[in-house]
């Protein structure tokens, strides 16, 4: 079973995209997993664009809580595969069992304060009082279920850095199909609307959560979840943080990048715009999903090899993927440029969105392909343990460009909303490229290293 997955045997290429097909196909069943929702809502009949624009204002929390899963999931994963590289199974396993317990209580301590500051959260979030109703009603069932989240998108990442990318495939497959089933009873036959929505979800994280459970419990897994590994230990604590703050800082500064655009966009334009960016949302959900996966499938053989001291297999590996992200990100850039109403189609059909949210989808996907440039260059910096690097750029890109791009634009040359959707062209632009360069110099420094 070790041999199977010894990441530094074969072809580097084929590593990955064992890994990466598998991951990829999940991710496009994860993205399906999270807009169904949306799609559903977005044709409620008499309260289709009301309730859309409300489950918007509910992305931020949802990124929060994501923000916890890839601190402690992603941030240990990585270093599983570093210690499985080098022979050191019981230190595996001892990240794996630290980052189930920090899941799980950072999961019961999110439910908590979300759940008594939600009103305050939502206003502040973008809300009004014909949106709040729809956003409270989805959020309120969401956070009740939130640990079954944690779980499912936490552990699933120690699945994925054993190997076993069909495995993690199949956990989110059953959650995806769990849901896409339940939505429409929920929502239309029984009438519950939003509250149908959330329902759907949570009984489908619940379901994965078992799943994962189940697998690495089992005999099947290489590394397993035991409760003796469960014990807490600072300092594996202090590494899995520090490696997983790259994923968490992405996440949580996507979620103050939502919470300033759905103020600005309330502000210049109204519910009409927030319900445009819930829309473009759910797009680059869609269209960075085959990214996310080959980046994803491509960690675990990085990291496998940069443990195992075959550099020139990890510079390999960064060509790949790095190619392959590339091109296929400039076919997805295209995509928006020629067929924008398709997309919003997918999702509503009110003619006054379509005509304001065509215009405002160019602006905010010109130069797309720039955007796997961060991508590679954050994935590499995380596979390598390199977490300074990681938490660096991936704060520089939303935080320091971003955000103040946001605040600043729409007060310029009388942009307006136009301005909300230009900052993220332009921090594609500076943040993927600068990301991207340091990546590489980075790499170019593992050659000069000893191998073996």
């Amino acid at each position: 079973m070790n041999d199977k997955y010894d990441f530094s045997k074969g072809s580097v290429s084929k590593n990955i995209l064992k890994l990466a097909l598998p991951m990829t196909l999940a991710q496009l069943i994860n993205v399906l997993y999270n807009i169904v929702d949306r799609m559903y809502i977005g044709h409620i009949p008499d309260a289709s664009t009301l309730a859309l624009t409300g489950l918007g204002l509910t992305f931020p929390i949802i990124s929060i809580i994501s923000a916890f899963a890839n601190l402690f999931g992603m941030g240990g994963a990585p270093l599983c595969s570093i210690a499985r590289g080098k022979g050191e199974y019981k230190r595996a396993e001892m990240i794996m069992g630290n980052s189930f317990v920090l899941l799980f209580t950072s999961g019961i301590f999110l439910t908590i304060v979300c759940l008594i500051f939600k009103r305050p959260i939502l206003y502040l979030f973008g809300a009004s009082d014909e949106t709040f109703p729809y956003a409270n009603d989805y959020v309120t069932i969401y956070l009740a279920g939130s640990i079954f989240v944690m779980i499912g998108l936490g552990m699933n990442s120690f699945i994925n850095s054993q190997g076993f990318g069909t495995i993690g495939m199949m956990t989110v497959l059953l959650g995806a199909i769990t849901n896409m089933i339940l939505d429409p009873i929920f929502i239309f036959i029984f009438q519950m609307g939003v509250k149908g929505a959330a329902l759907a979800t949570i009984l489908s994280q619940f379901l994965s959560a078992l799943w994962i459970m189940k697998f690495l419990t089992g005999k099947k897994a290489i590394l397993r979840l035991k409760i003796h590994r469960f014990k807490l230990k600072i300092s594996l604590i202090k590494e899995i943080t520090s490696l997983g703050l790259s994923g968490f800082s992405m996440a949580i500064t996507n979620s103050a990048v939502q919470i300033v655009c759905n103020a600005s966009l309330q502000s210049y334009g109204g519910d009409l715009y927030v319900g445009i960016m819930t829309i473009i949302n759910s797009i680059r959900e869609v269209l960075t999903m085959p990214v996310s996966g080959i980046t994803n499938g491509a960690q675990p053989v990085l990291g496998f090899n940069y443990g195992a001291k075959k550099y020139d297999r990890v510079g390999q590996g960064v060509r790949f993927m790095s190619i392959i992200c590339i091109v296929y990100t400039i076919f997805a850039w295209l995509s928006t440029m020629i067929i924008p109403e398709y997309f919003i189609h997918i999702f509503n059909s009110d003619p006054q969105l379509i005509d304001k949210g065509v215009p405002s989808l160019h602006i905010y996907f010109f130069g797309f392909f720039l955007m796997s440039l961060q991508f590679a260059g954050q994935s590499t910096f995380v596979a390598l343990g390199k977490s300074k690097q990681a938490v660096f750029f991936a704060l520089f890109r939303k935080v320091i460009i971003v955000i103040p791009l946001i605040l600043i634009l729409p007060n310029l040359f009388g942009l307006g909303v136009n301005g909300v959707f230009l900052a993220e062209p332009i921090s594609n632009l500076v943040g993927g490229t600068t990301c991207f360069i340091t990546m590489l110099l980075t790499i170019q420094k593992l050659f000069k290293q000893p191998t073996q």
